[in-house]
């Protein structure tokens, strides 16, 4: 993979036939309408600027306090509902896989998140594990669990600053 970079609406680009089929026809055949009206903003991981290896989106969202654990919630404001980003698709292909392209494509995720909650605020990402496989490769890298919601989890944007600092 050489790099990562937003899908636009007019770039003709296929994924690998080796992702899933229902992951695999939102790439093909829907991502481009989500990025056209604002429903999502499309990350693709490719080497050669056509042929896409991976994929994941990035949304706005919010989260009810009252999911949220009593000691992590009092970090956040007192307001019922908490602006935060949603991580929605993340897919790569079977030749993709292995050690490195879903881990950077959710750094890659995090980062762009966190710039983005100094100009638009979001006080968490929020991804929803498609499995057990799923959950514990977001555990691992810090996601805790919304107790009330199953297989949703979220990181703090607090906890992601210390990874990549803001530089406002």
């Amino acid at each position: 993979m050489d790099r990562l970079e937003y899908l636009r609406p007019s770039d003709d680009r296929q994924a690998e036939r080796n992702l899933s089929s229902d992951l695999s026809i939102y790439i093909n055949k829907q991502a481009s309408q989500d990025v056209k009206k604002k429903a999502a903003a499309v990350y693709v991981a490719t080497t050669d600027g056509k042929t896409i290896l991976g994929y994941y989106t990035l949304s706005q969202y919010s989260v009810q306090l009252d999911q949220i654990s009593i000691e992590i919630s009092r970090k956040f404001p007192k307001y019922p509902v908490v602006p935060a980003t949603l991580l929605g698709r993340v897919a790569r292909t079977i030749s993709a896989k292995g050690p490195g392209v879903g881990e950077l494509m959710l750094l890659d995720a995090l980062y762009r998140a966190v710039k983005m909650s100094d100009q638009i605020a979001s006080a968490a990402i929020v991804t929803d594990a498609k499995d057990q496989k799923a959950r514990e490769f977001y555990k691992n890298y810090g996601f805790i669990e919304l107790p009330k919601v199953e297989r949703r989890l979220f990181l703090p944007m607090e906890s992601i600053s210390k990874v990549f600092p803001r530089t406002r």
